[in-house]
């Protein structure tokens, strides 16, 4: 049921004497049958509650032993355990809507079994899916997480499924190739035993083949099972790089690192830790940070800031927290943390939470060791604290520049395409240079207005009817100039041209 490792520190937990051990886990099978197996090597007896049958032993064989009388009610089984007086541990499952402030008499009790613990020695193990402790029985307890399974029994569980889908269906073997094993190990990545067997058999009892395809679904499917709500949010449409006008040296750049970063094995390089671009809004840094992540084939999350302030001291900072190790679960991934200077800042106005957040994120980003390449963008880099841009935070500072004619020229052919209007002959070289100053972002919206010209002309699409929306049109580097100028002549010394 557990490695011996696993086995070895809940031992340790339970000979520290700690009243309260919690274990939040899906798994609550395997969790009974570790602490089983620790029971044993310690020579202690196991009894277990379930709201629907009372408070029992629980050993290995625990289904001989019947349920003790009137010891269903939460309440009830507790007072049964204080008056025992009998050295053991008693694991709790799914009790955790029977503590807290609306269940002062559960959550006393719970105490008080726990203050008599150098006498009794009775140890408590609540398992359940979630468990929110009040702070009168934090300073009691110590929390235990299960492993979860490595590559090699990743391999295996496969390997099993495959193996048992080959006895229901005589002479035929699941179909699949060492790519396509290789990216469904990682994208199980983070799962518990159970959720990636249930996943493989999803994908090889459908037709009996593991396909490129259906590895992508693995991490749609991979980010429902761990619940990644609130903060972050699972980009479902990650763009390839055919999708993003110029950016040549940023592409390059990426390329060169692509291999280090999807190695599972040492090869003496540092794996990329992330990018930080800045540049003129439209410009398409959001569209880059999506083609990494295509480029990559790795899942991208993005970090909501505005979602993670919470008005109570210290809340925010464990928001954070909890969605920078949600990412470390959904390794190998790209976090794409939009809008940087927003969440941010470095003024007092808030009472010191933004600088509780970029502590936290700082050293998360410092001492973290799973797969997890950072994308930040940011629009206003003055806004920014110096120590994240500081050398060393990222790996590189990319300016994403407003598009050049050659660019221009890709991005209209881009938006063009996109739209079924590639089949018609449009004058790209007259586009480019009347878009002059235009942001990726205002190309396509005048691809846009002239769509609309178009239909309420009856007519096709034509150049003539994008110059003329191109001329209506006051682009940003115009109408904010001076910002503009000003961003550009920072970047000019301080960072790389992602163009």
């Amino acid at each position: 049921m557990g490695s011996k490792t696993e086995q070895n520190d809940l031992k340790i937990l339970i000979e520290s004497k700690n009243p309260i051990l919690v274990i939040e886990t899906h798994e609550e099978p395997r969790a009974v049958g570790l602490i089983n197996q620790v029971a044993m090597s310690l020579n202690q007896p196991v009894f277990g509650w379930h709201v629907t049958e009372g408070l029992r032993r629980f050993e290995v064989d625990g289904d001989n032993f019947a349920a003790l009388k009137d010891t269903q009610d939460p309440a009830k089984c507790l007072q049964h355990i204080k008056r025992m007086e009998r050295r053991g541990i008693y694991v709790l499952c799914d009790f955790h809507p029977f503590i807290g402030q609306d269940h002062p008499q559960t959550t006393r009790l719970l105490r008080d079994i726990a203050l008599d613990y150098p006498d009794n020695r009775q140890t408590l193990v609540l398992i359940s899916h979630k468990m929110e402790l009040p702070e009168e029985l934090k300073r009691l307890s110590r929390s235990f997480s299960l492993s979860l399974p490595d590559s090699a029994e990743l391999e295996s569980i496969i390997r099993k499924e495959a193996a048992r889908w080959g006895m229901e269906n005589p002479g035929r073997k699941v179909r699949t190739d060492k790519k396509v094993m290789r990216r469904l190990i990682k994208n199980l990545n983070g799962l518990t035993r159970a959720d990636a067997a249930q996943m493989i058999r999803n994908l090889i009892y459908d037709d009996g083949a593991i396909t490129e395809t259906e590895v992508e679904k693995v991490n749609q499917a991979r980010y429902e099972l761990l619940d990644l709500d609130g903060a972050v949010h699972y980009e479902y449409e990650t763009a390839h790089f055919a999708e993003v006008g110029g950016m040549e040296n940023l592409k390059r750049w990426l390329e060169l690192r692509r291999k280090v970063f999807l190695s599972d094995s040492d090869i003496g390089l540092d794996r990329p830790k992330g990018i930080l671009m800045m540049g003129v809004q439209g410009s398409g840094k959001s569209l880059a940070a999506k083609a990494v992540a295509g480029m990559w084939q790795l899942p991208l999350l993005r970090l909501d800031f505005g979602a993670l302030y919470n008005k109570w001291h210290g809340e925010s900072e464990k928001n954070l927290r909890e969605a920078l190790k949600l990412s470390q679960t959904m390794s190998p991934c790209v976090l794409w943390l939009d809008e940087l200077e927003k969440g941010l800042s470095t003024s007092d106005s808030d009472g010191g939470t933004s600088k509780r957040m970029l502590g936290t994120l700082l050293t998360f980003m410092q001492e973290n060791d799973a797969s997890v390449f950072f994308v930040a963008t940011a629009n206003d880099i003055s806004a920014l604290p110096p120590e994240l841009i500081r050398k060393g935070r990222f790996d590189e500072l990319f300016f994403v520049d407003l598009p050049d004619a050659k660019a221009r020229q890709d991005i209209f052919r881009i938006h063009l395409e996109k739209r079924k209007q590639s089949g018609l002959n449009f004058d790209l070289t007259a586009l480019a240079q009347k878009a002059d100053g235009f942001s990726g972002a205002e190309i396509e919206q005048a691809v846009v207005a002239g769509l609309y010209a178009a239909h309420y002309r009856e007519c096709d699409l034509s150049t003539e009817m994008i110059l003329d929306e191109l001329s209506q049109t006051k682009p940003l580097s115009v109408v904010m100039a001076e910002k503009v100028s000003s961003l550009r002549a920072w970047a000019d010394q301080r960072a790389v041209r992602a163009n």
